[in-house]
């Protein structure tokens, strides 16, 4: 399935086959539901493009064997100019080899949508809230925030390109007792007082926020007005104390942004919390045990009931975060999907039947579980900058990185790709000095390398062969002249680019962007080889660009044209996955001379 309003290579056979299948299903008098065909590409390249069991599956409706179903899809299959051979295999199966003709026509569809190429038209999907971060403002950002901001991040760009409305939302934790904890750990290092137990003061920013405090807020510091001085700390926590610093700083660096920044402490100070658990009470979800408020979430599969008001009067986490959900909800949003670390597991089901019980069906409540990060350095554990405490903050990585190429945003495209590239539910092992490398060695260099080179390309046509890209043709009969087996199987990949995105959509999976874009690259890579082997060029020869004698054979012209034109199909479509990824797409990368592997 692809977004509504965009187009993919195997819906368009799919479409064909349906098609074809009805058209039997008349010549037979059959009336009975037919299924859907299943479209798949067959393990072995030489049995065709496709294949399909439909056959199969249509035998019950036209009280036929699924052979005899075949072999007249075949008839009526054969006719189709879009298939240069049908063939029935095994039991009823249909494998299928396209024209090159199918193969121009969908290349035409990609150079008509460009880098829009298998988004949806319009955002007509649900509204969907995604909160993800969330991390307390008690400290800098750590390399495991990293991963879930990047996970968010990249999930939300495959939400919106598939057509839902997301709102990006950080739950800002300002209430409770961790931040007070910090403006006690700040106070203490200020006053030279002995840190709380349980506080920060073994974290070097402490310091830095004690001087901000005592500069700012004497009077705060000096009368330990804790609840006053907790909030300024968050504030500053989130904007930043100096240039550069904060929460806010480290992911606008990270290349990320929220729509809503929600806060805690609002969630209890205008009465959500009563009024959610209200709600609750009514419909018969709370009972009192013991002098406690309990919420019955036994009757929703959990192993035991969850307290949501203690008998010492206060409120529980939990209550807070089942009205903080209710809020979303009264937002009315069609789905909720929240970012969590791995740790916090045990906590799924818990708030998933409070939000069943105020009435979103369950389905409709999503956790994506991202497990832990591992920083190294040449295969050891990394060292932890001084200035630091006791973690390793995103600041630290993306600087060293930057510094390390010379390259500002390199740190970003870099972390982007490590915290993207791994299913969420695997452990990650970074080592900084790889990422560091302006090599092929680099992963996330490689996969950039790969549009460059598409790029250079593209510009020696221009200023070489005095071709640009409005001179390229986009039509059909324009691009027949691509008859290379490598560069029609490369079509075909390009074809199921809608079908990826929607697939990491669904399963908001962003590593399968990245696997396709290394896919991508490599077989374009084997295919640049090949051609080399084969004494072939996609570009004219130096030569015969210097003195122009290209242009004296028109198949010449037209074979250069259709080639470049697939280029930059090829480019629009990588450079739309970079984009998703939320990666930058350089057109140059000067320090590992593109142009000088290009044709000789």
């Amino acid at each position: 399935m692809v977004a509504p309003g965009s187009w993919s290579m195997k819906q368009e056979v799919e479409t064909r086959i349906a098609r074809a299948l009805r058209s039997v299903a008349r010549a037979r008098g059959v009336t009975a539901a037919l299924p859907t065909p299943t479209i798949e590409r067959p393990k072995k390249p030489e049995h065709g493009d496709f294949a399909t069991n439909v056959a199969l599956a249509s035998s019950k409706a036209f009280g036929a064997k699924p052979q005899e179903i075949a072999a007249a899809l075949r008839g009526a299959l054969e006719g189709d100019p879009t298939f240069a051979r049908v063939d029935v295999a095994g039991p009823g199966f249909l494998n299928v080899k396209l024209a090159p003709r199918a193969f121009h026509t969908a290349l035409s569809t990609v150079l008509a949508d460009g880098r829009a190429f298998g988004r949806a038209r319009a955002a007509i999907g649900e509204r969907i809230n995604l909160e993800f971060v969330s991390a307390n403002p008690t400290g800098p950002l750590h390399v495991g925030h990293g991963r879930s901001a990047v996970v968010g991040d990249v999930v939300g760009r495959l939400l919106d390109a598939v057509g839902h409305r997301v709102i990006r939302e950080y739950y800002v934790n300002d209430a409770g007792n961790q931040v007070r904890l910090l403006a006690e750990s700040v106070i203490a290092k200020a006053t030279g007082a002995p840190d709380p137990e349980g506080g920060y003061g073994a974290n070097a920013y402490v310091v830095d926020l004690a001087v901000w405090a005592m500069d700012r807020y004497r009077p705060l510091v000096e009368g330990r007005k804790i609840d006053e001085l907790s909030r300024r700390l968050v504030a500053v926590m989130l904007a930043g104390y100096a240039p550069g610093t904060g929460i806010q700083a480290t992911l606008r660096a990270l290349g990320i942004f929220h729509d809503v920044w929600s806060s805690e402490a609002a969630v209890h100070l205008d009465g959500r919390v009563e009024r959610a658990l209200e709600t609750l009470k009514k419909d018969g979800w709370l009972e009192e045990k013991e002098g406690a408020l309990f919420f019955l979430s036994t009757k929703l599969g959990d192993d035991k009931d969850r307290v949501v008001f203690k008998s010492d009067g206060g409120h529980t986490y939990f209550a807070s975060d089942i009205a903080y959900h209710k809020d979303k909800l009264d937002r009315g949003f069609d789905r909720l999907i929240d970012v969590w670390g791995a740790d916090h597991h045990g906590y799924i089901h818990r708030l998933q039947s409070a939000i069943t019980a105020l009435g979103m069906p369950k389905e409709r409540f999503e956790v994506i579980l991202v497990q832990m990060v591992s920083i190294l350095k040449n295969g050891e554990p990394y060292r932890m900058g001084k200035r630091l405490g006791n973690f390793i903050t995103i600041d630290e990585i993306l600087e060293e990185i930057d510094e390390a190429t010379g390259r500002p945003g390199s740190g970003r495209d870099a972390i982007r790709y490590y915290f993207a590239a791994r299913r969420t539910d695997a452990h990650i092992d970074i080592d900084v000095e790889i990422a560091k490398k302006q090599s092929l060695d680099n992963p996330v260099y490689y996969l950039q390398y790969g549009h460059a080179r598409l790029c250079s390309i593209l510009r020696l046509a221009q200023d070489e062969c005095g071709l640009s890209l409005a001179d390229l043709p986009t039509d059909v009969d324009g691009l027949g002249a691509l008859q290379h087996p490598d560069e029609l199987a490369i079509v075909q990949l390009l074809g199921e680019w809608p079908e990826v995105l929607a697939d990491a959509a669904k399963g908001r999976e962003p590593h399968k962007i990245v696997g396709y874009l290394g896919n991508l690259a490599q077989v374009f890579q084997s295919y640049y080889t090949r051609l080399k082997r084969e004494n072939d060029t996609i570009l004219p020869r130096k030569n015969e660009r210097a003195d122009g004698s290209w242009r004296n054979d028109p198949a010449t012209v037209a074979k250069v044209s259709a080639r470049l034109s697939w280029v930059r199909a090829i480019r629009d479509v990588y450079a739309a996955g970079l984009d998703i990824l939320g990666i930058s797409a350089p057109e140059r990368m000067e320090r590992f001379a593109v142009e000088a592997e290009e044709e000789g």
